[in-house]
């Protein structure tokens, strides 16, 4: 018989991983939207309440995303405006990390996991120095 604490630690794995892939969603439909979005057409959107969007966004705020929000009437939230793509420098250990994070969000669970993790992988396979091959500015 399983127990209580191993039941609970596995269903609260389960729960932070979900949250993770609903907020990976969610940077991924406001990088696409030109406009700004409300809390209540992402909660339609990924089949969740408003309350846990808005959550969701406290969360992705509190971890420095730039979120840009405007309220009332035509409001929402949206990230700042991106042209193009953007060079990143990163350390070894912070590739590491990073690609120990997609693995565990699943490295092919959304178009931008699957590339962030070539890119990734690239970098580190790449001689020091030089960009990887899929490296952002690269392409």
């Amino acid at each position: 018989m399983i127990s209580t604490r191993t039941a609970d630690a596995s269903r609260d794995a389960y729960q932070a991983l979900r949250r993770v892939e609903r907020q990976q969603s969610i940077l991924e439909i406001l990088a696409r939207s030109p406009d700004s979005c409300t809390a209540h057409a992402l909660a339609d959107r990924l089949g969740v309440s408003t309350r846990t969007v808005e959550r969701d966004l406290e969360r992705l705020r509190d971890s420095g995303v730039p979120l840009r929000t405007r309220r009332g009437p035509g409001g929402g939230v949206r990230l700042p405006e991106q042209h193009g793509r953007r060079a990143v420098v990163l350390e070894v250990t912070e590739i590491a990390a990073l690609l120990a994070s997609l693995a565990a969000l699943g490295p092919t669970s959304t178009d931008s996991a699957t590339s962030a993790m070539q890119a990734l992988v690239a970098a580190l396979d790449a001689p020091e120095g030089e960009p990887g091959e899929g490296q952002a500015g690269e392409r």
